[in-house]
């Protein structure tokens, strides 16, 4: 009798090793999955950036939620075996670098000393996170039931707006921008009008010579002195200067300049 419950055991014991060892097979093989999309994303993000589609980053997120609801109903399958149950207990730690641990793991531990033992074993978080955990736990048992459903129902608001306006077409949305932006106008038409008479017509120009004795004797080598000029059909008389002759109708007002040059000319003849 007793050999026949020994065998019992035994044969439990294998049939539990060999269903966690299939899921093992099968919870690596998904998590591998989930890795090498997350890889291609990372790639499209850095290199691809300028031809990424927002579809295409849809699609990517799709992929991963499909992958990663997948590991958990492999988690959640009945002939998955608990693995909270089981313990993982290093048998052997050494500073040397471990050619096949380097090799499973891809070069991210190389090697399984007691300084790392602890992060990759850790089956609770660190306590600086536990910490904060507490601390969060504290602040929202804190929060009375009125209170939480008001910050509840206004969350809520807030994502069925931006959910209404990520469903609009950017046309529209484009179009309200536009119309709810005020016209602004980049220039004053009284000083374009009055900037063209200038160039134009001279209006608004002054009319008096820059201060100096009238005529007077350029030094040696000194080039040639505007002394007057003036434009004809404005009426009057500047001072130093000869009458101006009234324009006859019909033609344009011509100009007159009076230039007094030096002793010498500056430009050989």
């Amino acid at each position: 009798m007793c050999h026949f419950l020994i065998f019992n055991i035994l044969v439990s014991q294998q049939r539990e090793e060999k269903q966690l060892e299939a899921s093992l097979e099968s919870l690596i093989t998904q998590v591998a999955h989930v890795k090498n999309a997350l890889h291609s994303f990372i790639f499209k993000l850095e290199n691809e950036y300028e031809r990424l589609t927002w579809p295409s980053v849809l699609d990517n997120f799709a992929l991963l939620s499909g992958q990663l609801n997948t590991i958990n109903k492999l988690l959640k399958n009945d002939k998955t075996p608990s693995f909270r149950n089981q313990l993982i207990i290093p048998l052997l730690l050494s500073q040397d670098r471990d050619d096949d641990l380097a090799k499973v793991t891809e070069q991210r531990v190389p090697v399984f000393s007691h300084e790392i033992v602890p992060d990759y074993l850790r089956t609770k978080p660190e306590p600086e996170v536990e910490e904060q955990e507490k601390q969060l736990s504290v602040e929202a048992a804190r929060i009375g039931p009125e209170v939480a459903q008001k910050q509840i129902q206004t969350l809520n608001k807030l994502c069925s707006s931006l959910l209404e306006k990520l469903s609009n077409p950017r046309d529209e949305r484009d179009g309200e921008s536009a119309a709810a932006r005020p016209s602004k106008s980049w220039f004053n038409p009284a000083d374009t009008s009055a900037l063209v008479g200038a160039v134009a017509f001279g209006k608004g120009l002054s009319k008096c010579r820059p201060p100096g004795p009238a005529g007077a004797a350029a030094g040696p080598g000194a080039g040639p002195s505007l002394q007057q000029v003036t434009i004809g059909g404005a009426g009057g008389q500047l001072p130093g200067g000869p009458p101006q002759q009234q324009g006859q109708p019909g033609k344009l007002p011509g100009i007159k300049t009076n230039i007094k040059s030096a002793s010498m000319h500056p430009y050989g003849r």
